[in-house]
Formats: structure tokens, sequence, C-alpha cells
């Protein structure tokens, strides 16, 4: 199973961030809140080291990765995660099947447990 896809932009954004902030990575993880329920969680991992058992790295370029967080696979898996320029902005947009709601600021989300994918007997 593809525990996320990355596109094009969102590949580039994320050389962008990691080369500007020099950091090794940028991650997402989700934290409870927001008004849906869960929240999107970004952040910079700052090198290898910093990373916990069962995270999950996405090489995108030689100085450059996006992680997620083990405790957060089973919720982003099958997620496709953009990079997006509007009139009013840009930021990253995360198109999640496992999301059963959000809320209008796509940061907040909710789930319905009992259908998020078992990764147990997943190669990650």
């Amino acid at each position: 199973m593809n525990i996320c896809q990355l596109t094009t932009a969102a590949k580039q954004q994320i050389i962008s961030l990691c080369k500007n902030n020099n950091v090794w990575g940028i991650s997402l993880n989700l934290k409870g809140g927001g008004c849906a329920g869960f929240e999107y969680d970004w952040d910079t991992v700052q090198n290898a080291d910093d990373l916990n058992a069962g995270d999950h790295v996405i090489n995108v370029d030689t100085n450059a990765n996006f992680v997620i967080g083990s405790h957060s696979l089973m919720f982003l898996a099958g997620t496709e995660v953009d990079y997006v320029n509007s009139l009013v902005g840009s930021n990253f947009e995360i198109r999640n099947p496992n999301a059963q709601s959000s809320c209008g600021c796509g940061v907040s989300v909710n789930f319905d447990v009992d259908k998020l994918p078992d990764l147990t007997n997943s190669a990650v």
C-alpha cells in the first residue's frame, strides 16, 4: 500500500522549504484538536536522528525528505499531498480518502476509526 503520494508541486515545495530552512525534511502528522476532531500538523525535521521508530520517510530529493509520523500512518494511508497557489494564498492541500469529514479550513478532519486501513501486515 502506498502511504502517501506527493504531486510534483508538493515535491518542489518540500525541496524549497528544506533548502531555505536548512532542514533535513518536512513532517506531516495528526494531532487531536480542531473543529472536526483532528488537525494536520506540519513541522520541520532537522536531521535523520530526529526520526522516531516506525516513521515513514519519502525521499524527495538528495537533501529533502517528507516524513509521516508512525502514529499518523493509518490515518494518512492513501493520501495525496499537493501544493496549490491561488489568488488568496499558497498552501499544501491534503486529499485524504480516510477522512469522514473535514472543516472548511482544510486543516481539521474527522475519521471513522472502524474504516481506517489495517497496516499491520503492510510493507511501509
